[in-house]
């Protein structure tokens, strides 16, 4: 019989911004859905976890990026922290949902 992969992190991580762009208008059951849909796609908690931050630090990256390049390096860094960190707790259930769906996963491994 042929093993299921898991997905990856990034694809994992569209999946709950996907999801809990869709289900915008239940405020904090969205980011449950998302989270678990895609921590049981990334195959386990740890995983989950990761793909629910990823999206975090690729915001503030970019930020940092942007007021960089208008050469305010310390500006976008304090500024890509800051909204790297309002994304990461503003997103609490997306990272429960992510931690449950990790778990409800079923063992993928060999």
């Amino acid at each position: 019989m042929a093993q299921s992969q898991d997905s990856s992190i990034v694809v994992s991580a569209l999946w709950m911004i996907v999801i809990s762009l869709l289900l915008f208008f239940l405020p904090a059951v969205n980011g449950l859905i998302g989270g678990a849909v895609g921590g049981y796609k990334a195959g386990s908690a740890g995983r989950g976890v990761s793909a629910a931050i990823l999206p975090s630090v690729i915001v503030g990256l970019s930020l940092w990026g942007l007021l960089a390049s208008f050469d305010r390096p310390v500006l976008g860094f304090f500024g890509g922290l800051a909204v790297g960190l309002w994304a990461l707790i503003s997103s609490v259930s997306l990272l429960i949902g992510a931690a449950i769906g990790g778990v409800m996963a079923p063992d993928r491994g060999g």
